[in-house]
């Protein structure tokens, strides 16, 4: 029988096979020999490790304790109450009025002085508005910088059942936990605005209930200023009324959470 015919083989080198895949060095361009590239997790993390959050965190207490000293060399009543608009186009009252108390806000001034000054100085209309405003203002300079400086780090300082219930909370709730927290007048201001931030609330969500929920209590405030000049008149005495109708709902807010807070102790 005649032998089978073979056709010559190809020309080129030869494929390389068995061991000698195994001992050939691997290419400077990180493919592995014979398998494309290597898989993406085994190459080295291209940022680096991650910045500690302190250093930004000793920044936002910097800033918010030189604003709170610099209440000794200035007060936002006194300012605008010394005539500070005088000479000045009467289209620059309102901003400038709404940007001292947005500052004020910041720098941990009370509340309640503003909006008296907001009545005395503007009346009922324009002083309310300018201190719904202003507040808004002043919450959302807060909300940023507690944001962008302390989040990440006091995040980290988040122990226990309650304040991670907050946390959730806040988170996806923001809207009505935010708007709870303006229509109690005994919570601090400027600790919600913060502990707020460290939350995760959503910055629409906090602004838009800061300036619908803080309505009520400066509406008290500036009408009870703006009226203060005929003490005998309806809209003062229904001030003062509503005045004391919110120290007793403080009272009462500040009693319930004592008594939930030894309700958790015990549990």
């Amino acid at each position: 029988m005649p032998a089978p015919v073979t056709s010559p083989p190809p020309p080129g080198p030869a494929p390389a096979v068995g061991p000698a895949l195994a001992d050939s060095p691997a290419p400077a361009d990180g493919t592995t020999p014979g398998h494309g590239p290597a898989p993406l997790d085994t190459a080295a993390p291209a940022d680096g490790p991650a910045r500690s959050p302190w250093p930004r965190f000793a920044l936002l207490v910097a800033i918010l304790g030189a604003a709170a000293g610099s209440l000794l060399l200035w007060s936002p009543t006194a300012l605008l109450d010394g005539g500070l608009t005088d000479g000045m186009p009467w289209y620059w009252r309102g901003p400038l009025f709404a940007a001292v108390y947005a500052v004020g806000t910041v720098a941990f001034f009370p509340r309640p002085a503003l909006n008296a000054a907001a009545g005395l100085l503007l009346g009922l209309q324009e002083g309310l508005l300018l201190a719904v405003l202003g507040t808004t203002l002043g919450a959302a300079a807060a909300f940023g910088l507690a944001r962008w400086l302390g989040q990440d780090a006091l995040r980290r300082l988040l122990r226990g059942r309650v304040l991670v219930a907050l946390d959730r909370r806040f988170t996806d709730q923001g809207f009505r936990s935010v708007l709870l927290l303006r229509l109690f007048p005994g919570l601090p201001f400027q600790a919600a605005n913060y502990g707020a931030a460290v939350s995760g609330v959503r910055f629409g969500s906090f602004i838009g209930a800061t300036a619908l929920g803080v309505i009520p209590v400066t509406a008290v405030y500036v009408a009870a200023a703006a009226t203060a000049r005929e003490p005998g008149s309806t809209g003062f005495l229904l001030s003062v009324g509503a005045l004391g109708l919110l120290g007793l709902a403080t009272l009462v807010q500040v009693g319930r959470a004592a008594a939930q807070r030894r309700r958790t102790v015990t549990d």
